[in-house]
Protein backbone atom coordinates (compact mmCIF):
# COMPACT_ATOMS: atom_id res chain seq x y z
CA UNK A 1 0.00 0.00 0.00
CA UNK A 2 2.50 2.62 1.13
CA UNK A 3 5.05 1.92 -1.60
CA UNK A 4 2.43 3.20 -4.09
CA UNK A 5 2.23 6.61 -2.40
CA UNK A 6 4.79 8.05 -4.79
CA UNK A 7 3.71 6.12 -7.88
CA UNK A 8 0.05 6.97 -8.34
CA UNK A 9 -1.51 9.90 -10.20
CA UNK A 10 -0.09 13.39 -10.05
CA UNK A 11 -2.80 14.51 -7.58
CA UNK A 12 -3.62 13.23 -4.11
CA UNK A 13 -6.48 13.93 -1.68
CA UNK A 14 -5.60 14.76 1.93
CA UNK A 15 -7.49 15.93 5.03
CA UNK A 16 -6.48 18.37 7.76
CA UNK A 17 -8.26 19.68 10.85
CA UNK A 18 -7.73 23.39 11.34
CA UNK A 19 -9.21 26.26 13.33
CA UNK A 20 -12.19 27.80 11.55
CA UNK A 21 -10.25 31.08 11.12
CA UNK A 22 -8.15 29.36 8.46
CA UNK A 23 -11.11 29.89 6.10
CA UNK A 24 -10.84 33.67 6.61
CA UNK A 25 -7.13 33.52 5.85
CA UNK A 26 -7.74 31.49 2.68
CA UNK A 27 -10.40 33.99 1.57
CA UNK A 28 -8.24 37.04 2.31
CA UNK A 29 -4.84 35.84 1.07
CA UNK A 30 -5.63 32.81 -1.09
CA UNK A 31 -3.14 30.74 0.92
CA UNK A 32 -2.75 29.41 4.45
CA UNK A 33 0.59 28.91 6.18
CA UNK A 34 1.20 27.97 9.81
CA UNK A 35 2.50 30.88 11.87
CA UNK A 36 4.35 30.74 15.17
CA UNK A 37 1.52 32.49 16.99
CA UNK A 38 -0.91 29.72 15.91
CA UNK A 39 1.29 27.09 17.56
CA UNK A 40 1.69 29.25 20.68
CA UNK A 41 -2.07 29.64 20.96
CA UNK A 42 -2.91 25.99 20.25
CA UNK A 43 -0.17 24.35 22.35
CA UNK A 44 -0.16 26.85 25.22
CA UNK A 45 2.25 25.71 27.97
CA UNK A 46 3.94 23.05 25.82
CA UNK A 47 4.40 25.29 22.77
CA UNK A 48 8.21 25.54 23.14
CA UNK A 49 8.43 21.75 22.90
CA UNK A 50 6.42 21.72 19.64
CA UNK A 51 8.12 24.78 18.18
CA UNK A 52 11.54 23.10 18.54
CA UNK A 53 10.19 19.85 17.11
CA UNK A 54 8.45 21.51 14.15
CA UNK A 55 11.49 23.69 13.40
CA UNK A 56 13.67 20.56 13.30
CA UNK A 57 11.09 18.87 11.08
CA UNK A 58 10.91 21.92 8.82
CA UNK A 59 14.68 22.10 8.30
CA UNK A 60 14.91 18.42 7.43
CA UNK A 61 11.67 17.99 5.50
CA UNK A 62 12.75 20.89 3.26
CA UNK A 63 15.43 18.56 1.90
CA UNK A 64 12.61 16.33 0.60
CA UNK A 65 10.21 19.03 -0.63
CA UNK A 66 11.66 22.56 -0.66
CA UNK A 67 9.78 25.14 1.41
CA UNK A 68 8.28 28.24 -0.20
CA UNK A 69 10.04 31.39 0.96
CA UNK A 70 8.89 32.53 4.39
CA UNK A 71 7.48 29.15 5.49
CA UNK A 72 8.86 27.63 8.71
CA UNK A 73 6.28 25.13 9.98
CA UNK A 74 4.53 22.18 8.31
CA UNK A 75 0.81 21.52 7.99
CA UNK A 76 -0.13 18.00 9.12
CA UNK A 77 -2.61 15.92 7.13
CA UNK A 78 -4.27 12.52 7.05
CA UNK A 79 -3.92 10.42 3.91
CA UNK A 80 -7.43 8.94 4.16
CA UNK A 81 -10.83 10.15 5.29
CA UNK A 82 -11.04 7.09 7.57
CA UNK A 83 -7.96 8.20 9.53
CA UNK A 84 -8.59 11.96 9.62
CA UNK A 85 -9.05 13.84 12.87
CA UNK A 86 -12.71 14.59 13.48
CA UNK A 87 -13.98 18.16 13.77
CA UNK A 88 -14.23 19.65 17.25
CA UNK A 89 -15.54 22.98 18.50
CA UNK A 90 -14.26 25.92 16.41
CA UNK A 91 -12.53 23.60 13.92
CA UNK A 92 -13.12 22.50 10.36
CA UNK A 93 -11.79 19.71 8.19
CA UNK A 94 -10.32 20.78 4.87
CA UNK A 95 -10.26 18.16 2.15
CA UNK A 96 -7.66 19.21 -0.36
CA UNK A 97 -6.40 17.94 -3.67
CA UNK A 98 -2.74 18.74 -4.24
CA UNK A 99 0.11 17.73 -6.54
CA UNK A 100 1.82 14.68 -5.09
CA UNK A 101 5.22 16.37 -5.54
CA UNK A 102 4.25 18.86 -2.76
CA UNK A 103 3.60 16.14 -0.16
CA UNK A 104 6.02 14.66 2.37
CA UNK A 105 4.96 11.24 3.65
CA UNK A 106 6.27 9.85 6.93
CA UNK A 107 5.67 6.79 9.08
CA UNK A 108 3.62 7.61 12.21
CA UNK A 109 5.55 5.10 14.33
CA UNK A 110 8.91 6.61 13.31
CA UNK A 111 7.59 10.08 14.09
CA UNK A 112 6.77 8.81 17.59
CA UNK A 113 10.48 8.16 18.21
CA UNK A 114 11.32 11.72 17.17
CA UNK A 115 8.49 13.28 19.22
CA UNK A 116 9.74 11.45 22.31
CA UNK A 117 13.40 12.32 21.62
CA UNK A 118 14.30 8.64 21.26
CA UNK A 119 16.82 7.01 18.96
CA UNK A 120 15.13 5.98 15.68
CA UNK A 121 16.56 2.52 14.98
CA UNK A 122 17.29 0.92 11.63
CA UNK A 123 15.72 -2.36 12.76
CA UNK A 124 14.99 -4.29 15.99
CA UNK A 125 18.62 -5.46 16.27
CA UNK A 126 19.86 -1.87 16.01
CA UNK A 127 17.37 -0.82 18.69
CA UNK A 128 18.62 -3.60 20.98
CA UNK A 129 22.24 -2.49 20.48
CA UNK A 130 21.27 1.10 21.27
CA UNK A 131 19.40 0.07 24.43
CA UNK A 132 22.45 -1.91 25.56
CA UNK A 133 24.58 1.20 25.05
CA UNK A 134 22.17 3.23 27.21
CA UNK A 135 22.38 0.57 29.95
CA UNK A 136 26.17 0.60 29.76
CA UNK A 137 26.16 4.32 30.55
CA UNK A 138 23.42 4.01 33.18
CA UNK A 139 20.95 6.13 31.22
CA UNK A 140 17.35 5.27 32.08
CA UNK A 141 15.71 8.35 30.52
CA UNK A 142 16.90 8.54 26.94
CA UNK A 143 15.06 11.80 26.24
CA UNK A 144 17.19 13.53 28.92
CA UNK A 145 20.09 13.35 26.46
CA UNK A 146 18.19 15.86 24.30
CA UNK A 147 16.08 17.79 26.80
CA UNK A 148 18.39 17.98 29.79
CA UNK A 149 22.03 18.28 30.81
CA UNK A 150 22.85 14.61 30.18
CA UNK A 151 23.59 15.41 26.53
CA UNK A 152 26.51 17.59 27.68
CA UNK A 153 28.12 14.54 29.29
CA UNK A 154 27.36 12.20 26.37
CA UNK A 155 27.59 14.40 23.25
CA UNK A 156 28.32 11.49 20.89
CA UNK A 157 25.24 9.64 22.10
CA UNK A 158 23.13 12.79 21.85
CA UNK A 159 24.34 13.41 18.28
CA UNK A 160 23.72 9.77 17.38
CA UNK A 161 20.08 10.14 18.47
CA UNK A 162 19.52 13.39 16.57
CA UNK A 163 21.19 12.01 13.44
CA UNK A 164 18.96 8.90 13.61
CA UNK A 165 15.86 11.07 13.17
CA UNK A 166 16.80 11.64 9.54
CA UNK A 167 15.49 8.10 8.95
CA UNK A 168 12.01 9.59 9.29
CA UNK A 169 12.39 10.83 5.71
CA UNK A 170 13.53 7.56 4.16
CA UNK A 171 11.14 6.05 1.59
CA UNK A 172 8.29 4.19 3.21
CA UNK A 173 8.42 0.41 3.21
CA UNK A 174 5.83 -2.33 3.35
CA UNK A 175 6.06 -2.33 7.16
CA UNK A 176 4.69 1.25 7.27
CA UNK A 177 1.04 0.72 8.14
CA UNK A 178 0.28 4.18 9.53
CA UNK A 179 1.31 7.02 7.25
CA UNK A 180 0.89 10.76 7.71
CA UNK A 181 1.53 13.65 5.36
CA UNK A 182 2.74 17.22 5.57
CA UNK A 183 2.73 20.12 3.16
CA UNK A 184 4.06 23.66 3.52
CA UNK A 185 0.94 25.61 2.58
CA UNK A 186 -2.67 25.24 1.48
CA UNK A 187 -3.82 27.23 -1.51
CA UNK A 188 -7.49 28.19 -1.77
CA UNK A 189 -7.87 26.44 -5.10
CA UNK A 190 -6.72 23.12 -3.57
CA UNK A 191 -9.73 22.96 -1.21
CA UNK A 192 -12.37 20.57 -2.59
CA UNK A 193 -14.55 20.22 0.53
CA UNK A 194 -15.01 21.75 3.97
CA UNK A 195 -16.49 19.76 6.87
CA UNK A 196 -17.77 21.92 9.72
CA UNK A 197 -17.79 20.77 13.34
Amino acid sequence: MTTDLYNLSDKVKLWTRQHKNVLKELEKYGVYRVKKEYILEKMDTISDYYLNLYEWYGRNAAKVVPKPEGVIYPIWLSISSDMMLQPTEDTIILEIEVDRKNVIYTDVDKWGYVVNYFYLPIDPEDEERHNEELKKFGISDESALITGDKGNFYPLLKNKIIKSWERLFEPLGEESTLVQATIWEIKKEWVVDIIHG
